[in-house]
């Protein structure tokens, strides 16, 4: 919760880089720098920060904030533990709602989403498995790291950012599960379903990260066996058309090329929050590359699994009235509860549904929790506040908003898909760059530095804007290739800028 620690830097061979670094070193970097919050702070007198952190402490809940955490306290077991985290994030519903797109918005065929699924959510995991893998060698949270990116102010913004897409995808998320309850309840208002999920969120992040990675190791399993159950039921119907009218010229292209920057987005916008879940990994080198791996699977494996079931049933919409609809009354809870109710049983089928319904929950986790280390990024007095308190702001935020997305969710969803990706192309358009290009590898990094401030340093197409390369191509074109110019502008551009700061100012 933002308490900082005097404490023993990590080893040289912890880093996997070969400057050394001095404990008195590294003491200093902290000690002067104003922003720094001490653990002391929070302890001494009769303030309310000591109170809240007393009676939480009594609790259980995660103390730790975004400081550096030393590689004694590394206490997570074998790197399998973070792959099946990931697994646990992305095998939920949340993933089956790409498959509303290629259908309902892009007019594409099965086969025109299963090429794209599969090819974009491969290069969408490499990211989110690099930076993963940073976080046992740094001993460092996502957004604390992306200081050696933007700069220790700049990083202030990125963290802005990311608050922003997180409690806007966790509402959109919310949403799913409150169309699910009210696929078996029609009579359930949306509201109260957005309810269940974002409390049975608020109460699991609360209590940090120990009781998430615990969550996470099980939650999976129900949803998965559901979901299995889904694609015997469907299979057997009927009702799968693989071969929809395929499209054809700039209204094809246009299609792919936005069903595409979502699927990408989904999963590579993990990658802000990557190093939030594996930083209680040993640091030995070897470790950190079997993180990258099980991170990878636990990404590319699922999201190609529940994307393509979700497009899968949504081809059934097309053609068959009454599926169609279940999908206007009820969304994607209405056509999963036609799927799964006639075929297994009212009372079966409706516990099914629960369950995909609380699978969400996982999804959201991640979200909600990361929000609090993007927040006590800000500055000090942000950092001051316990973290706890900060999960129950944004759960108050998200849910006050996915009340009014409710009634318009394929709308938000689309929407938000793309304007995340801008901001994630943006994102590793400059990670990326700075990783490989300028630090070369991690041996490049001074992650004793994280916390001083002198040492780290045109294609839109929405309802509300048409950029004008867009307008160029012909208003039938409706693509958005605002992710791609925006991570090659900010690719090139902060290659410029970076050689140009390394070279006059030596940082």
């Amino acid at each position: 919760m933002g308490v900082h620690i005097h404490q023993h830097p990590t080893r040289e061979s912890d880093l996997g880089h070969s400057s050394t670094t001095s404990e008195k070193d590294e003491a200093a970097v902290q000690g002067n720098n104003e922003n720094v919050v001490h653990k002391e702070e929070f302890y001494a007198g009769n303030s309310i920060y000591a109170k809240l952190h007393q009676i939480t402490g009594r609790w259980g809940v995660e103390e730790r904030g975004i400081e550096r955490l030393p590689s004694d306290e590394r206490d997570a077991r074998k790197p399998i533990t973070v792959g099946i985290t990931w697994f646990s994030i992305n095998m939920t519903f949340v993933s089956l709602t790409l498959g509303v797109l290629p259908v309902t918005a892009y007019g594409l065929s099965f086969v025109d989403a299963a090429i794209l699924i599969i090819a974009f959510n491969f290069l969408g995991s490499l990211p989110v498995a690099l930076f993963s893998s940073l976080g046992p060698v740094f001993g460092l949270r996502q957004i604390p790291l992306s200081r050696f990116y933007f700069g220790y102010h700049g990083a202030k913004l990125a963290a802005l950012i990311n608050v922003a897409v997180c409690v806007s995808s966790s509402a959109i998320n919310a949403v799913v599960g409150a169309q699910l309850f009210h696929g078996i309840n029609p009579r359930m208002p949306g509201w109260a379903g957005i309810l269940i999920v974002s409390l049975t969120t608020l109460v699991i992040c609360t209590m940090g990260h120990r009781f998430v990675h615990t969550y996470e190791r099980y939650s999976w399993l129900p949803c998965f066996v559901v979901l299995l159950i889904v694609l015997g039921v469907f299979a057997h119907s009927g009702n799968f058309d693989p071969l929809l009218p395929l499209g054809t010229g700039t209204a094809k292209a246009s299609g792919v090329l936005s069903f595409a920057a979502s699927v990408y987005t989904f999963t590579a916008g993990w990658a802000a929050y990557a190093a939030d879940y594996s930083i209680y990994q040993p640091a030995d080198p070897k470790p950190s590359a079997r993180v990258f791996w099980w991170t990878f699977a636990g990404n590319f494996f699922p999201t190609v699994f529940t994307e393509l079931l979700g497009a899968a049933v949504m081809t059934a919409t097309v053609h068959h009235t009454d599926f169609a609809a279940a999908y206007d009354e009820a969304g994607l809870g209405g056509v999963f509860s036609h799927v799964l109710i006639p075929a297994v049983g009212k009372g079966f089928g409706t516990f099914c549904v629960v369950l995909l319904a609380l699978s969400i929950i996982g999804t959201n986790i991640a979200t909600v929790y990361s929000v609090s280390m993007s927040v006590q990024v800000l500055g000090r007095r942000t950092q001051r506040v316990p973290r706890f308190l900060w999960t129950l702001v944004s759960t108050v935020g998200y849910t006050a908003f996915a009340i009014p997305a409710y009634q318009e969710f394929a709308t938000y969803l689309e929407n938000l898909l793309l304007a995340m990706s801008y901001w994630i192309s943006i994102y590793l358009g400059i990670t990326l760059t700075e990783h490989f290009l300028f630090r070369r590898g991690v041996r490049g990094y001074q992650p004793e530095a994280y916390t001083d401030a002198k040492r780290v340093a045109v294609g839109i197409a929405q309802e509300w804007y048409r950029g004008p390369v867009i307008k160029a191509v012909g208003e039938e074109f409706v693509g958005d290739l605002g992710c791609v110019f925006g991570f090659l502008f900010t690719t090139v551009s902060y290659m410029v800028l970076r050689y140009w700061e390394k070279r006059y100012f030596g940082r």
